[in-house]
């Protein structure tokens, strides 16, 4: 299972009247409740993370692993291809999902309203969070149900 994961508007809200928080390592902290909503969908599922944010080029996985570490998540991480092309969110996801078709059990959590645009069989996959808020809790049990859904029709 994967959890396909954007950061901005979903680990980090959106706040023009608010600076983010920078740790020591370089990169913004997560909202607590966002930590906490990710760390149970890994624990409820055993899902790894593939990062879909436009961040994920800034770091390679090693460095990845350590910034989620810090901020109390422990999970496997990947990344989507390096985003050479200038595709928008939506075409890196087509993308993505053209190229693994044998993966079937996995959710994307993601603020990026061009999302709203994917095939729907992608589209079904998609919690959609709001960027002043992130990840909150309804977003968790939903993504939690996305994965769930598949687990189910596979042991059937």
């Amino acid at each position: 299972m994967l959890i396909l994961l954007d950061i901005d508007g979903v680990m980090v809200q959106a706040s023009s009247w608010r600076p983010v928080e920078i740790l020591d390592d370089g990169f913004t902290s997560f909202s607590p409740r966002a930590v906490s909503g990710l760390q149970r969908i890994i624990s409820e599922t055993n899902a790894s993370i593939v990062l879909t944010t436009s961040h994920k080029s800034k770091y390679n996985l090693t460095q990845w692993k350590e910034i989620f570490k810090k901020r109390g998540i422990n999970a496997s991480i990947d990344k989507i291809e390096d985003n050479v092309k200038s595709l928008n969110r939506k075409e890196e996801i087509i993308n993505w999902a053209n190229n693994n078709k044998h993966i079937e059990q996995y959710v994307i959590i993601d603020d990026d309203k061009s999302l709203n645009g994917l095939p729907n069989d992608i589209k079904e996959k998609l919690i959609q969070t709001s960027s002043m808020i992130g990840l909150n809790d309804e977003d968790t049990s939903n993504a939690i149900a996305v994965l769930k859904r598949y687990e189910e029709l596979i042991t059937f």
